[in-house]
């Protein structure tokens, strides 16, 4: 697929920054430089599991313009995640802090509206957070976001740096996902059938004023906890508690 539009801002770097108004720990910054590592399309070997499919199988989930919604529509509780796939951090909150959001989803309490970046293509080289951000805006349409949406995460390479998120590694993951694979979902993975909503994506991410991922908000408010909060279940779920969400 053609690369998609993407904000100017350049560079990943390590540093934490707040940002916003929520929960806000973003540790893959978009404007601090860094050298390019590989950008050789390499895989991960293997697909690994995803942890506790069973709570994220059947949450609704829709495309609200240049987000992706998980949730019930009328949920009294909004918390907003801006994600690249590509960011170590990000997958750190999807297997800590992220967890203690599952259950609140699924009774009702709580939505989540997700805005998927993808600057570090940019920052690193390659095309592995636009493909993957095509994959899960197709898997949208699939009824399958939550499920592969936590896979994509589980099998993001140990190395920030290399260019894994390859068309084929995405399809590879998207096998292990009962019931995502079809004719309709592998054309839009392969022919970037959602070029223009990662576009719309990454410029939502900058008209927000984001400057890094992961960066969570909780009803639009600024949360507490410290700013390792979002990568521990337990500590992420004081946090929800602190804004009334329990």
């Amino acid at each position: 697929m053609r690369r998609a539009i993407r904000g100017r801002g350049r560079g990943a770097g390590a540093a934490v920054a707040v940002v916003g108004l929520g929960a806000v720990l973003a540790a893959c910054s978009s404007g601090t430089p860094k050298a390019a590592g590989s950008a050789d399309g390499g895989t991960v070997a293997e697909v690994r599991a995803v942890a506790d499919p069973g709570t994220l199988a059947g949450l609704p989930a829709r495309a609200d313009g240049a987000a992706i919604t998980v949730g019930e529509q009328d949920a009294p509780h909004t918390v907003k995640v801006y994600e690249d796939a590509r960011c170590p951090y990000c997958k750190k909150f999807e297997e800590g802090g992220a967890r203690a959001l599952t259950q609140s989803v699924a009774s009702g309490d709580v939505k989540i509206e997700y805005t998927i970046a993808s600057f570090l293509d940019d920052n690193l080289g390659g095309s592995g957070s636009v493909n993957a951000a095509n994959a899960l805006r197709a898997s949208v349409d699939a009824g399958k976001f939550p499920e592969f949406h936590a896979a994509v995460f589980a099998n993001q390479p140990d190395d920030e740096s290399q260019d894994a998120y390859t068309n084929a590694f995405l399809l590879k993951i998207a096998g292990k996902v009962d019931g995502l694979r079809s004719t309709a979902f592998d054309s839009a993975v392969n022919d970037g059938a959602y070029e223009k909503w990662v576009g719309d994506a990454m410029r939502a991410f900058r008209d927000d004023g984001m400057q890094g991922t992961p960066t969570v908000l909780i009803d639009g408010k600024k949360a507490g906890g410290g700013e390792d909060a979002l990568y521990g279940k337990a500590s992420f779920a004081a946090v929800l508690k602190d804004a009334g969400i329990s």
